[in-house]
């Protein structure tokens, strides 16, 4: 039995297991048709041209775990920031760790999708927001819908700040000989509030693993929203990440990607705008080598108007790895005096890696300011020669140069410590000491 059979017959089981509602019943079984008919995208598929699931999918996946699998902090302190004091929802192999998590109801809600889902109390939440923005039609997204259960969920009330940032853990241990997990978040911010989120997922051993998560976000007026990916897994580590934005006037949101490691990433990012006078802002940086495969998809859906949108991906490749960047910035008849602006650069640095570059443009408003651009190429020679004449090493050289390539990017992070834990990543992923005091 394929994975698709695997986790249709499976369905039913799943459902007895999880207490939900009848309305809910009615959108998993929607979900689940539309994954049936659909099945796992292909590279037949315009949007995953450069992107193919086959040799992944060969595994034989453990869809839900057998058991609760406990690990102890200090095995995974060094994923956490923990120089700082943070919120923290903690999952192990798909399972909710209480004795690794920090939640709170205490004016804002920092706690489980399952209870959310179930509780009474967040009915008319869940009836507002669960699946509002989310695709449809998508098949893994609509995947993920069907067998939703457990994740973050993220409800900043009005006029509420977040006293600390938020960490979203998910680990897998290894434990079963391959795992497929399926994350699912909720996060809400109210008008005028504000939050900050770092999303990770770990691997803790060379198992396959093959997650594939959702994310919805919602931004009321003048909600402010700082979303930071940080993608850094082991090599038989497999993510598919959807995340959609739904913004309301006036709302800042950033979503954050640094992809520096796993076997294979497929980012699909999805910003849609409903009100004016708001911004959006996707930045990535991507350090690849060995084979890697990084796949960045964007959308921004501009359909009001006033609205600016900002998007600046930076990717490094060596060896035989592989970068994919297709990003859309869609503007509507009604989205007048848009400003829009996309960026990909890239550095080759093998004759052997690879990147596939689609950047697009669908204007249909006449009074708009919009721009996007790719550059693919290798690092200035001229630059290298001069810092080497000044005595610096090539290597560091080497270095210095392709930190400098991804520091717009960097310096766009507004958490210091998560700064110095990004700067000490790429360091490690260049192969040397920057010198930078963190």
């Amino acid at each position: 039995m394929d994975l698709k059979e695997k986790l249709v017959s499976s369905f039913m089981a799943f459902e007895e297991r999880v207490d939900v509602h009848s309305d809910l019943h009615d959108i998993r079984t929607k979900a689940l048709k539309n994954f049936e008919d659909k099945g796992f995208p292909t590279k037949k598929e315009e949007a995953w041209k450069y992107t193919s699931l086959n040799a992944i999918l060969k595994n034989d996946f453990t869809v839900f775990p057998k058991q609760e699998n406990a690990i102890e902090f200090n095995q995974v302190k060094k994923y956490f920031l923990h120089e700082i004091d943070t919120y923290k929802l903690v999952f192990i192999d798909g399972v909710f760790s209480s004795h690794l998590s920090s939640t709170t109801h205490d004016g804002i809600d920092v706690c489980l999708m399952s209870s959310a889902l179930t509780k009474p109390k967040y009915k008319m939440i869940i009836d507002t927001y669960f699946n509002q923005v989310a695709s449809k039609d998508e098949s893994l997204t609509t995947l993920n819908t069907a067998f939703a259960s457990e994740g973050a969920f993220i409800n900043i009330p009005k006029k509420k700040v977040a006293d600390k940032p938020i960490e979203i853990m998910y680990f897998s241990t290894g434990n079963e000989a391959a795992l497929m997990v399926q994350p699912r978040n909720l996060v809400i911010v109210g008008e005028n509030s504000h939050v900050q989120i770092i999303e990770r997922h770990q691997s803790l051993n060379e198992n396959p693993v093959l997650t594939n998560s959702v994310t919805e976000i919602f931004a009321q007026k003048r909600a402010i929203i700082d979303y930071y990916k940080i993608q850094n897994d082991n090599s038989e580590a497999n993510l598919v990440d959807n995340t959609y934005v739904s913004q309301q006037q006036e709302s800042h949101a950033s979503v954050h990607t640094f992809s520096f490691g796993g076997n294979l990433t497929r980012n699909n990012l999805n910003f849609y705008h409903f009100g004016e006078r708001l911004t959006s802002t996707l930045n990535g940086i991507t350090i690849l080598n060995d084979k890697q495969h990084v796949d960045h998809y964007t959308l921004v859906n501009h359909s009001t108007p006033n609205c600016e949108s900002f998007q600046d991906y930076k990717g490094i490749f060596s060896d035989r790895s592989t970068g994919v960047f297709n990003g859309k910035v869609l503007v509507e008849k009604e989205a007048q005096k848009t400003n829009a602006f996309q960026k990909s650069n890239n550095i080759l640095l093998s004759d052997k890696a690879t990147i596939n570059a689609k950047p697009q443009l669908e204007i249909f408003a006449d009074d708009v300011k919009c721009s996007h651009g790719c550059t693919v190429g290798q690092l200035d020679e001229t630059a290298m020669f001069y810092m080497q004449s000044r005595g610096i090493p090539k290597k560091e050289a080497k270095a210095l140069l392709m930190y400098a390539f991804s520091n717009a990017v960097i310096e766009s992070i507004k958490i210091p410590e998560l700064k110095q834990r990004i700067t000490k990543i790429i360091a490690t992923k260049l192969g040397v000491n920057l010198g930078f005091d963190l």
